[in-house]
């Protein structure tokens, strides 16, 4: 009798192509492989999910960092004496390499939840490490450049960090899946419980995660306090060129509560608005005075600075992106701007019936003004019109000179305990967000001191400052802030905690449910004869195709020397091939 083994009907996976294809270059069917993975694939695959998790630190980085992106600019020019707006190709790279290795890592996962040996093409090993190490460039060259930086991401976990919780603990409970796929199998080993210890830490670190929590908004609503007054730092930067007249102008049209400006003190003791200690990056010095533009700003007379175009560096460089939206109209008033003295910025204040904060910069020792800077800046004050208790000044000075300035309210930019500040006869605190405590400012609230934080300039960070109780913020955005009418998220406690215990509860339950699935599935296989699965499916996908390739299969063995009087073992369902051949049998 002749037997025959049951033919293989191969379906096209459309899709199992597509993964492997693209993940390991592996299109045709005898190029993939069920095997277990090598060390050295499975190697790669914890590169590759380094390289992701790194990855999405760095981009978060950038995403919070954005209430910056001018400071950072800043302190780039400073280093390189040439402005240049570097976060664009920073952003451009982050997007496409966040992507790049988001899509393989997608893809990676497939493999394993089809049961497919990972094999990562060597175009993309190179392409992971490359992403890899220019995260890593980026890493060292931030904290060499903007070490102070990296506190804006404790500061944004306030803001985000529920939310964050919610997020992790889905991606946790979605791996659950292939944990358990890889952990119920008949053949136990070491590696396999270390992965699913691995894995339960991992759960209850996640679950637990609220318990270190510290969000300024998850209070009742009846205990925030009035929305902060915003001031407008150098104005309104971002619709005009800083510490200009016009640029003050905008910041009032907005609603801010008072003005903030650098001082500088000119060669002939005229107080005036820079913030930069040359004149090369928002003046045309280069042009005018191209053998001085290296100098020192506060070695200029007032005639000479006064003859310098304020106006035009900000519609070339566009430092934020905003000059498209400006008017014809706009464009020409800026462009004409000259610099602003700090007379004619107090008397637009005395007008608008509003405030100003100075940050006064001394002069140089050699410079002639060194010793009369604070007088300068009385006299300044005194002739604006303005009263002397709506000035606040922050001295960038020795203690030994901060009694001098009479009859100003004084504060400083550091942050002191309250015996020193009443040594200091301090009346307010302009502080960084990143030295300003929910604890502290609660604590400086409490003695009556005023608190000023600096710079905000995104919506998230004005709701927990707002939820921390701050009575006022520097920003350089106050045409964004001015559409902040309530915090972004506020929340009670019970709430919160309702949320947190639900939905670690869900997830729990979700987990269990899939491993005892993913059991239930792994018996019912084992149970199964692999050559009954091939016999029942080769008979649910007869057709009169198989039956011709059977037929084929049989002229074929005939043939090669059969014996006619050997009998032919036919498929029951085959009954063309009986009506054709019915005959050759004995």
């Amino acid at each position: 009798m002749v037997k025959h083994q049951p033919l293989q009907v191969y379906e096209k996976q459309v899709f199992v192509s597509f993964v492997t294809g693209i993940y390991g270059c592996r299109w045709k069917r005898y190029q993939r492989s069920q095997d277990d993975s090598s060390r050295w694939e499975c190697t790669w695959f914890i590169i590759l999910c380094s390289s992701f998790l790194l990855l999405l630190f760095w981009a978060y980085f950038w995403v919070v960092a954005q209430n910056d992106f001018n400071e950072f600019n800043w302190l780039v020019y400073n280093r390189s004496g040439e402005w240049r707006d570097e976060t664009i190709p920073i952003l451009a790279s982050t997007t496409v390499g966040f992507s790049y290795i988001s899509f393989l890592l997608i893809l990676a996962i497939f493999h394993i939840s089809l049961g497919q040996q990972l094999n990562l093409y060597w175009v993309h090993k190179i392409g992971v490490l490359a992403t890899l190490l220019s995260t890593i460039s980026g890493l060292v060259s931030v904290d060499d450049i903007w070490r102070d930086e990296w506190d804006i991401m404790l500061v944004s976990l306030q803001s985000t960090a529920p939310f964050l919780h919610i997020g992790a603990l889905a991606m946790v409970t979605a791996l659950s899946w292939l944990v358990a796929g890889y952990v119920i199998r008949s053949q136990r080993s070491n590696f396999q419980m270390m992965v699913l210890l691995i894995y339960i830490i991992i759960l209850l670190a996640v679950c637990l995660a609220p318990l270190t929590f510290s969000c300024p908004c998850i209070i009742d609503r009846h205990n925030l306090k009035p929305r902060p007054d915003v001031i407008g730092r150098r104005g309104a930067p971002m619709l005009a060129p800083e510490n200009t007249l016009v640029s003050f102008n905008r910041a009032l049209q907005h609603g801010v509560s008072s003005l903030e400006a650098d001082i500088t003190i000119s060669l002939d003791g005229v107080p005036f608005l820079m913030r930069d200690r040359t004149l090369r990056r928002t003046t045309d010095v280069s042009k005018v005075f191209p053998a001085r533009q290296f100098d020192d700003a506060s070695f200029f007379s007032w005639t000479e600075i006064r003859s310098l175009n304020a106006g035009q560096w900000f519609l070339e460089s566009d430092p934020y992106w905003t000059v498209k939206t400006l008017t014809a109209k706009d464009q020409s008033r800026i462009g004409n701007q000259t610099v602003c003295s700090l007379v004619e910025m107090l008397r637009l204040a005395a007008r608008a019936n509003s405030s100003a904060l100075l940050n006064i910069c001394r002069p140089p020792p050699e410079h002639p003004r060194y010793r009369s800077w604070f007088m300068d800046t009385l006299w300044a004050v005194q002739k604006a019109g303005i009263s002397q208790k709506r000035v606040r000044t922050v001295t960038w000075t020795p203690d030994s000179d901060r009694g001098r300035v009479r009859g100003l309210q004084q504060t400083t930019n550091e942050k002191l305990s309250m015996k020193e500040i009443r040594q200091r006869g301090i009346t307010s605190l302009t502080l960084h967000y990143s030295k300003a405590s929910h604890k502290d400012i609660q604590e400086y609230l409490a003695n009556n001191v005023s608190v000023t934080v600096y710079p905000v300039n995104e919506p998230w960070l004005y709701s927990i400052l707002w939820c921390s109780g701050v009575p006022s913020v520097s920003s350089d955005a106050p045409q964004v802030l001015r559409k902040v009418p309530y915090p972004i998220w506020l929340m009670s406690q019970n709430a919160y905690n309702f949320i947190w215990i639900t939905s670690d509860l869900v997830s729990l339950a979700i987990v269990i449910g899939i491993f005892g699935f993913q059991k239930w599935r792994m018996s019912g296989i084992q149970n199964y004869n692999p050559e009954q699965i091939m016999l029942s499916a080769v008979a649910r996908r007869s057709s009169r195709d198989i039956n011709i390739m059977k037929e084929k299969l049989i002229l074929s063995e005939l043939n090669n020397g059969l014996s006619s009087t050997e009998e032919l073992s036919l498929y029951p369902e085959n009954s063309y091939a009986r009506h054709s051949h019915g005959g050759l049998s004995n």
